[in-house]
């Protein structure tokens, strides 16, 4: 949006929702609008749209937010994106924010583009950081580019609100803190606004892994290593038996092994699970990119110089066909001990 640069005042995350629940990535979204609101001196904001999601606001109050813009309609409860762009465009109009994050999920891809032409703004998509520049208040969105070989920081001085996605699973969520105080404001707009062309047919899960891959708590992944298709059975067990999802690097993707909802790395997902599990997988900067910020990082590989073990909290240097194997077999028998007991 073109003006006065002065009326514009503000951080806004954009929350997601699903069946009436508010979405992890809302909650790690405030994190990084903390820090910047904290820079700035200013308030921060959560942003969401929905159905029936009224009585679950004030866990984003207690998540880092000041206040929270809520739209909660019958006609929203699917996320359609010019229903909601256009409910985003009026909000933007009205309360004029300095920047606006959201995370780098199906929604915010899909309506923070749309968003940003209709504003006349610029976006800076799947950002791995997000800073102030002092001396300008300007928001320095920084990603890589070049396939990752160089990091680029972009700036827009010229339009607001300042827009950007961030990739999820990047930060993890601020303490929960009942004791915060914050500001509820529901907004209504004529029901034509939440209109849309677009009809939802149906919802068709992944029956490939049990959890999602971004939200598990255990990711097993593997890579070029694994010499073939059939040999992914043996992580889909072991994730199975960690209570986990199966991850994939690039080339096992591209090789047709594994679906591309799997991939981690710069073109796939981030995930920051407490385990991450690296089987034969080398390390390239751009798979790292998707998984460095995992709690504990466990790899196996037979190339002691493989770069996945310079981020690796544990590594075994080995054949994946029999480590693996006798992985799924100790851990099988640790099972079945814990329910003889």
């Amino acid at each position: 949006m073109k003006g006065d640069l002065n009326e514009f005042r503000g951080v806004w995350t954009l929350g997601e929702c699903r069946d009436g629940e508010i979405s992890s990535v809302s909650f790690e979204l405030l994190n990084w609008g903390r820090s910047l609101a904290d820079k700035l001196g200013v308030e921060l904001s959560s942003v969401i749209i929905g159905y029936g999601i009224k009585d679950k606001l004030e866990e984003l109050i207690y998540r880092g937010a000041d206040k929270v813009y809520a739209v909660d309609h019958p006609l929203l409860e699917r996320f359609t994106p010019d229903a909601y762009s256009r409910v985003l465009e009026r909000l933007v109009e009205e309360y004029k924010p300095e920047i606006f994050i959201a995370s780098a999920t199906t929604l915010g891809r899909t309506v923070m583009p749309i968003l940003a032409a209709r504003i006349e703004t610029g976006l800076t998509a799947d950002c791995t950081g997000l800073d102030i520049e002092p001396d300008t208040r300007l928001l320095l969105q920084t990603r890589p580019a070049i396939g990752g070989n160089v990091m680029a920081t972009i700036k827009t001085p010229n339009h607001r609100p300042q827009m950007a996605t961030v990739r999820p699973r990047s930060k993890r969520p601020l303490r929960r803190d009942p004791s915060r105080k914050g500001e509820i404001i529901l907004k209504e707009y004529p029901e034509e606004l939440y209109r849309s062309k677009v009809k939802f047919v149906k919802f068709i899960k992944d029956e490939t892994t049990e959890a999602p891959l971004q939200e598990a708590d255990v990711v097993v992944a593997g890579g070029k290593g694994l010499k073939g298709e059939k040999n992914f059975k043996m992580l889909y067990e072991l994730a199975r038996l960690l209570g986990g999802a199966v991850g994939a690097s690039r080339q096992a993707v591209d090789m047709g092994w594994i679906s591309y909802s799997h991939q981690v790395g710069l073109s796939g997902k981030t995930v920051s699970p407490r385990l991450y599990m690296a089987i034969g997988i080398s390390g390239a900067v751009q798979h790292l990119a998707g998984m460095t910020s995992s709690e504990t990082v466990v790899a196996i590989n037979t190339d002691p110089e493989a770069n996945i073990f310079k981020v690796s909290d544990f590594g075994i240097v080995g054949d994946l066909f029999e480590i693996v194997p006798l992985l799924i077999e100790k851990i099988k028998e640790r099972k079945e001990g814990r329910k003889d007991g």
